[in-house]
Order: structure tokens, then sequence, then C-alpha cells
């Protein structure tokens, strides 16, 4: 017996042991195979062959219906979710789409900062003051964090995406670039619909199976979601109670420390060695306050922060802001994991009551690299011995670490920023 399964963005796929087991089992009946939970699958039960031809949706839709069901979703339900749904081509448009070009954070931060964000955020703090006070009691996150999630994730609600989610995810996992992802977030989603919290008609999100008000992905829904406002329902959708608590549930999880703040913006001193800005590298405020970091307004840092721990964020090189960024800031990247969001939610909640406003002047000349920029880049450090862990165009902690590098053998100042300087640089330094 082939068994052709879907799992992989290429046409050569494989389907697990253990997978082939379950499937072979679910295919006996249409019902939820529970008595076979201990079965042994630890040796091969079918020969696994190569597919030389990708599957069409309909056979993995028939391979991964035996799985759902063998998972323990009802035949009903899966017919029902899936009744009408083939692949969605604006779907993989979008999960193939790589923009060339990139905002810069000051202009990522305009947008995010918005003065119709600002005021819409301000009426609702007001307007559900008092579901926001009773969530703050219970999980100790900032209102003002929440409602900036609420306003950056979905302005509020009005834009949580029309796509049904188990069409997005169906056909992500079936030839998406992330298969594996989408194939785990599907079965996620199928349970979230047996526990009859949405409908599927109703179960609504991005084109990447994000959904509801604050855009959970279905596995952060079953672990995190909460009914808060005692409907019997989790539903992120229609009721903002529950959304706002699902996503302070969440930050509580990520280590949120209640009445702490997330981080401030500071000023280094001259001579400052930049290759401290690494958000791996930790240290009590005090002790950055011993190395000459001082608030924008020129005063030592507060005593009742000192022994808080922080890292150094230079979102735009050492010719722009610097911020000093706390748990709390680490918390806001486990829902988000982009410094650019992080500190937009930050300065968002801050600005909902006149504060987070930025000192420094953004270094707003800089043109940002493109992203055949980017990979040149990667390229070039990984051919100069730079070790920039990989060649994606996406500049993330090994990169930087890789222009440190680059920076202190050219005797610039190693703040890990890329730009048209830098790759001018390291192009000269490959002749």
């Amino acid at each position: 017996m082939l068994i052709k399964f879907l799992r992989q963005g290429s046409p050569h796929r494989y389907l697990t042991t253990a997978s082939v087991a379950v499937l072979l089992l679910a295919a006996c009946a249409d019902t939820p195979i529970k008595a076979h939970a201990n079965t042994s699958v630890s040796e091969p039960v079918v020969e696994i062959q190569r597919i030389e031809e990708q599957m069409t949706f309909a056979q993995w839709r028939q391979l991964f219906r035996a799985e759902a069901l063998a998972a323990g979703i009802e035949p009903a339900l899966f017919d029902r979710a899936f009744s009408g749904i083939t692949p969605d081509p604006a779907i993989l448009r979008a999960d193939q789409s790589q923009p060339e070009f990139t905002r810069p954070v000051w202009e990522y931060l305009d947008g995010a900062i918005s003065p119709q964000r600002l005021a819409s955020g301000r009426r609702l703090l007001e307007q559900h003051e008092q579901t926001l006070g009773a969530i703050e009691q219970r999980y100790g996150v900032d209102r003002n964090i929440l409602v900036a999630i609420w306003g950056l994730e979905s302005n509020f609600g009005a834009n949580m995406g029309n796509n049904l989610v188990v069409r997005a995810l169906a056909t992500l996992a079936h030839e998406g670039r992330r298969p594996d992802f989408a194939h785990t977030q599907l079965l996620a989603a199928l349970e979230i619909l047996q526990r009859g919290d949405i409908t599927p008609e109703g179960m609504l999100g991005s084109w990447a199976g994000a959904m509801g008000q604050t855009q959970f992905i279905p596995t952060t829904y079953n672990s995190h979601a909460v009914d808060f406002d005692g409907s019997g329902k989790r539903d992120i959708w229609n009721s903002s109670a529950d959304a706002l608590a699902s996503a302070a549930n969440y930050l509580k999880a990520s280590n949120w420390q209640a009445g702490q703040p997330w981080g401030m913006e500071v000023s280094l001193p001259a001579g400052f060695d930049y290759a401290l800005a690494d958000m791996a590298i930790r240290k009590p405020l005090g002790e950055w306050s011993d190395l000459g970091v001082k608030t924008t307004r020129g005063a030592a840092i507060s005593p009742e922060h000192i022994e808080l721990s922080g890292s150094l964020l230079l979102p735009a090189g050492h010719r722009g802001p610097a911020f000093i960024v706390m748990d709390n800031f680490r918390s806001i990247l486990r829902y988000n994991n982009s410094t650019s969001y992080a500190l937009a939610i930050g300065l968002l909640s801050q600005r909902f009551h006149g504060g987070g406003q930025i000192s420094a002047n953004w270094p707003t000349e800089d043109k940002p690299l493109s992203r055949t920029e980017r990979l040149e880049l990667q390229e070039r450090l990984e051919a100069g011995g730079f070790e920039p862990g990989g060649i994606d165009g996406i500049i993330g902690a090994n990169t930087r670490k890789a222009i440190r590098r680059l920076q202190l053998a050219i005797g610039t100042p190693a703040d890990g920023y890329p730009d048209h300087d830098l790759l001018e640089a390291l192009r000269r330094w490959a002749e």
C-alpha cells in the first residue's frame, strides 16, 4: 500500500512511520480510534516510498481526514469544517510573497502610533475601564499594554481578517512554505471547532491562520484563550473581554512582571561600547548606570529600577535612539518576535496617557537595505568568515553578531546595524 501525505514544500514527500500507523488504523472506520491508543508504532507498518508527483488536494484531504479522526475529531465535524473547502490561490500568493523592501523602524512606528489609533485606544480604555480593571487584577498585565496589542493586532477588532481559517491552513498545509506548522495549526483549529467555541463559518482570521481580535494562532488559543465574560465559550472573535483576557493570560505565561516597566529611552556617553547593544546581554540597570547610561533627561536611572535587569536596544544603530528593555519587553516579543513591534506596543501604551515620546532623532536619511542587498550582505559576511548563521535576507541575532565582528575588524562602531555604508565597506573588504 502506497501512503502519500503532503508534509513538505517540495514535490518529494514522506510520511513518518508513526503517522502511517495512525492513518492505517483510522482508515478502518469513520469514528475516532481511541481503542488503539496504546498500539505500538515503534516498528514500520508499511514501506515508506518516495513520492515523485505532488499529491492532489483531494488526496491530501482524504489522508488528513484519517489522521484527524485518529486524533479524536468527530467525522461529522470534520466534514462540516471541510465542506466546500478548496485551496485558495490568494493564500499561496501571500505565503510566497517576500517583499523586496521593508519599512525602517521610524516609519513603522509612525504607522503603529497613528493619531487615529491613539484616539480609539483612549476611548476604549475609558469604555472598557471596568473589564480592563478586572483583567488587570486577575493577570497582573497593564491594561494599556493590552489595548495597544488590541490596536496593533486587529485595529481594535475592526480588521481581524476575513479568511476562513480552515481553508487558509488547509491550503498552507497542502503546499505552503511551512506545511508542518500549518498542519499542526489545522489540527488545533479542528479541536477548537469540536469544543464548540466557534463555528467553521465564524472562524475567520488572517491568511496565515491568526484569529480573532488578538490574532491568536490555534495552538496558542488552545493553550491560553479564556472565557472571561462567562458565556461558556472562549470567543476571541466577538467578545472583547475574552480577547483581552486571553492576551493577558498569554503574557502572564510569558513571564510578564506585574508593576514593572517594559523599558525606557536612555542616552549613552561618548565612547560607549556599542557592542553591548545585544539582546543576549543582560545587566542590572545599576550596572548600565555605572557605564554612564542615563535617562534622556540626563538624570541617573531611578533607584527603584536599579535592581531590574535589562538589555540595550539600538533599533537604528548608534545614530538613532537607544533603549533599555526589560523582562516585559521580552514578554511582548513572545507575542510577536519583532523588536519594532514590541517597541511600538510599549510606546503606544505610554502615548495613551501622554508619554512615550522619543527624544533622540532617527537617522531618517538612511535608506533601508533591500532584500537583495540583505542577501548580498549575508553572502559576503559568510564568504568573509564572519558567520551570519544563514543566508535568508532576515537580519536576525546571528547576522547582527556577524556585522559586529565585521565592524570591529574595520574599526567602526560595533552596533550591529546594517546600512549601505556597511555593505560598501564589506564589498571593499572582499576586494
